[in-house]
């Protein structure tokens, strides 16, 4: 397994974080208080929007009297959430606790808004798998515990697939556009699947596609979403667009939910996350429901992509930094937490340990009774662990996603659009001083 190479990213993040890291004062709500200093309750805030956060920070409250924990439920990162998070840590006022992607941290990094929580957490981490603790370090500074990784798979309505005369899941992506084409010759108002724009849905089929956005050679970052193998991707679904095969609601709009009761759009590619929201958004279907592997390339040599996994990080000025890796560490590796977290949030967990948890074992009433996370278990062992987030990744993926709404409605095509996200994206890297190259 190749690791992600750090040390330019250690660099920028000294590089671009003196403003920020300057405004970050020691009385903000995460700073030491004299309760906390005298031996007593120590209060922690975290800012998170996932659903089951909740309930297990109140299992913790409960068998943790000296620690005590306040969850705040934000938007969601992309809503709005990081841009909160980020003017509270300029601000000097922000939670000891965030939940923060995976593909965010090294954002957060570059911008001074982390704590280095390095000593507390070193214990921890034989407890990760490698590549998942490598997302939460850049250079030798550990900024929070991992939570979840997110493999990706096929959730789809078996018995509607029957009744266009598909009586398996498409294994290649190859039996997927066939299959696409088939189901809306038969209905013209009815699609395999649906074509949204969520820029990290996105970036897990360019992940499988070995298609990476960011690298770095010598004392540079390098871009390539507009790569030749980004390319090959754009030019599949351009194709599916093309032919108008795949229906156009946003990610996880009310629309798309809404076809999918209504028996008009048929599957969704997603990550393990998106399995028990399926299940919470759509009532119609319950029990006809499945999950199968993700399409792939090559069906001997199958390589599947992932879509998220978040931390739980420590902010910049917080008073607590022990007491707040002790949380994390619990919430991502203590039984109760991590079952709550599997039926209620959706993960699949980054703890070694949880992979053994009886909750993945569960029959799932909403997809028929299957055990569906036995397909991510077999997927995980065939993801690249190679794959690097960029340190603009809020500005990058914004512009991705506006380009895929664009798409999605004829507005401007794939192709057009990684071009236009290189060249930004170059620029705005460029515009923080940072060292890159690729357009």
């Amino acid at each position: 397994m190749k690791a992600r190479p750090h040390s330019l990213a250690a660099a920028i993040a000294v590089l671009t974080a003196a403003t920020l890291v300057s405004g970050c004062s020691s009385g903000g709500s995460g700073a030491a208080d004299s309760a906390g200093s005298s031996g007593g309750v120590v209060k922690l805030d975290f800012w998170g929007w996932a659903p089951g956060y909740d309930q297990s920070v109140a299992r913790f409250n409960q068998t943790h009297p000296n620690i005590q924990v306040s969850f705040d439920k934000t938007a969601s990162g992309s809503k709005g959430g990081y841009t909160k998070m980020l003017t509270a840590a300029k601000a000097g006022n922000a939670p000891c606790l965030a939940q923060v992607g995976y593909e965010t941290l090294p954002s957060f990094a570059a911008a001074g808004a982390l704590e280095d929580v390095s000593k507390y957490a070193a214990p921890a981490k034989s407890q990760f798998a490698d590549w998942t603790w490598q997302q939460v370090t850049i250079g030798a500074q550990t900024y929070g515990i991992p939570v979840d990784t997110a493999p990706m798979a096929l959730m789809y309505r078996k018995d509607l697939f029957a009744k266009y005369g598909i009586t398996t899941a498409p294994v290649t992506w190859e039996e997927y556009a066939a299959d696409a084409a088939k189901v809306h010759a038969a209905d013209p108002s009815v699609y395999l699947g649906d074509f949204g724009n969520d820029a990290y849905n996105y970036a897990g089929l360019a992940w499988q596609a070995d298609a990476g956005w960011f690298g770095t050679a010598g004392d540079k970052w390098q871009v390539s979403v507009d790569s030749a193998a980004n390319q090959k991707v754009a030019g599949f679904w351009q194709g599916l667009l093309d032919k108008k095969l795949l229906k156009t609601d946003p990610s996880y709009d009310p629309s798309l939910y809404a076809d999918m009761a209504n028996g008009k759009v048929l599957s969704d590619v997603n990550a393990v996350w998106d399995a028990p929201i399926i299940a919470s958004s759509v009532k119609a279907g319950a029990g006809q429901w499945a999950v199968a592997p993700m399409p792939v390339q090559d069906a001997a040599n199958p390589v599947y992509g992932n879509d998220g996994g978040s931390a739980t990080a420590v902010l910049k000025g917080c008073g607590h930094a022990k007491e707040a890796t002790e949380f994390a560490t619990w919430m991502s590796t203590d039984t109760d937490s991590v079952s709550n977290l599997i039926k209620v949030t959706g993960i699949y967990p980054a703890a070694t340990a949880g992979l053994s948890n009886p909750a993945l074992a569960a029959p799932d009433p909403f997809y028929g009774g299957q055990n569906i996370y036995d397909v991510f278990k077999n997927e995980s062992a065939h993801i690249s662990t190679a794959w690097q987030w960029g340190p603009t990744m809020t500005q990058t993926a914004t512009d991705l996603g506006d380009g895929l709404g664009q798409a999605g409605t004829g507005g401007t095509t794939l192709s057009g659009m990684l071009a236009t996200v290189q060249g930004k994206t170059v620029a705005g890297m460029k515009q923080q001083g940072l060292s890159v190259s690729g357009g």
